[in-house]
């Protein structure tokens, strides 16, 4: 009996964490159409220009605020989340899950970073922004500013990958520790791309939005597709066939 109301409230549970997961879903959406509409109509630019102006010296636009290693600090870190930093990120760990034996959870990782991409390069080719030009760039670019693509898919890469490792784990622990790192990634790259000045702060905020929606999209199917078996269940995760013996 014990058993049977533990397994109903572990149900109901993860019942309640998916529902809360497609609202943030649809209020992250939101966000990012509202956020989109008002960079269409020009309406962030004030506080864009000035988020920029603020992390450089007034006398020398050139010149970041603070000392140089932390502008070395953020070159290396922007790097992290270029393409080929995320793509040997995704590589790195879909061979871990294989070298796990976790062959369903290592495809859909690569699925879902894929899919990714191509969201947000669509995005981008939608809005066509251009890069700003109050502040030199410190890191060349070429490509369209809306959403930002470093942003965006440190979004997908660290956030998609942090919920589906922290999915795979039984550890509270392991699972708070897997999503925190994820998060401080993304939130840092994203930074480094103001600092460096090719992007305006609704670009950076624009892609945070979308890749965490799309991660929170990833982490339900992952949990759909565990509870029908068709991905690995959690490490130390029984399934129904091998039920754990009663407590006495």
């Amino acid at each position: 009996m014990r058993l049977m109301l533990k397994d109903l409230w572990r149900r109901l549970r993860a019942d309640f964490a998916i529902l809360a997961a497609f609202a943030g879903i649809a209020l992250l959406s939101f966000l990012f159409l509202k956020l989109g509409s008002e960079v269409l109509d020009g309406e962030t630019m004030a506080i864009d220009r000035w988020v920029l102006l603020a992390l450089r010296d007034p006398s020398d636009l050139s010149v970041t605020v603070g000392p140089a290693w932390f502008r070395s600090l953020m070159l290396d870190i922007t790097a992290v989340g270029g393409v080929w930093g995320l793509t040997l990120t995704t590589v790195v760990v879909t061979g871990f899950l294989i070298a796990s034996r976790k062959y369903a959870t290592a495809l859909f990782v690569a699925l879902s970073v894929t899919g990714g991409a191509v969201l947000g390069s669509l995005l981008k080719m939608l809005f066509d922004r251009p890069r700003p030009d109050v502040v030199p760039h410190l890191v060349e670019v070429t490509n369209a500013s809306f959403p930002s693509g470093h942003a965006m898919n440190s979004a997908v890469v660290f956030l998609t990958l942090g919920v589906l490792l922290a999915s795979t784990q039984e550890s509270r622990r392991v699972r708070v520790y897997l999503i925190t790192v994820a998060v401080s990634l993304t939130l840092a790259i994203g930074f480094s791309r103001l600092y460096l000045g090719v992007h305006w702060p609704s670009d950076v905020a624009a892609g945070w939005c979308v890749g965490a929606a799309w991660a929170t999209t990833c982490w339900i199917a992952a949990r759909l597709l565990q509870r029908t078996h068709q991905i690995e269940q959690p490490d130390g995760v029984r399934p129904p066939e091998a039920p754990a013996p009663e407590e006495p």
